[in-house]
């Protein structure tokens, strides 16, 4: 889920070049009250986040959490990780899918399915996550692009590209990784 690096600072094989030091040019300027993705670290850090998050697929509420984490690094809107005793664990389906973030370790997917309606893949989390992100190993992140997120009530909007599974709240300012043209960041 990420790109290598041989060292904190230094470019990886994939070409990244920002860690948070410094706001690149092209990054819009936060305003008050806001956080620009430019000024997250790399690698990750996980913060708590005590606003309500809900997550659902048309009514059926799949999770429900005031006590959050909130996964931010450098170019990509935060990523909302919700305690395993919030979800619904009746509507998730071990999917085949795996794969690996080089700071949390292997990912492994979920499908959502209610009734007749299967969203596939629409969960992840890390189950071995260690060290920095042990806190995180007993949690899974939902796509905002495939189901229906909210933080204090307001629908999130999903972070571009597919694959990144990134919240996108009314205090996140970028421009995000993912967006044509974002591949070398």
């Amino acid at each position: 889920m990420s790109h290598a690096s041989d060292e904190l600072g230094a470019p990886g094989p994939a070409g990244w070049a920002h860690h948070g030091q410094a706001r690149p040019a092209f990054a819009r300027e936060p305003g008050p009250g806001e956080e620009s993705v430019w000024d997250y670290p790399r690698p990750p850090v996980v913060r708590p986040d005590a606003r309500a998050v809900v997550v659902q697929l048309g009514n059926h509420v799949v999770a429900r959490s005031d006590a959050t984490y909130r996964l931010c690094e450098t170019a990509s809107p935060p990523t909302f990780y919700i305690p395993k005793t919030a979800i619904d664990s009746s509507v998730l389906v071990p999917s085949r899918s795996a794969s690996w973030c080089e700071w949390k370790g292997r990912a492994r997917y979920w499908h959502v399915v209610i009734g007749d309606t299967r969203i596939t893949d629409a969960a992840w989390g890390y189950p071995e996550a260690s060290g920095a992100y042990a806190c995180l190993a007993d949690t899974l992140a939902f796509y905002p692009s495939r189901l229906a997120c909210f933080v204090a009530g307001q629908r999130v909007l999903a972070q571009g590209g597919g694959f990144y599974g990134g919240w996108v709240t009314p205090e996140i300012v970028g421009p995000y990784k993912g967006e044509p043209g974002t591949s070398g960041w």
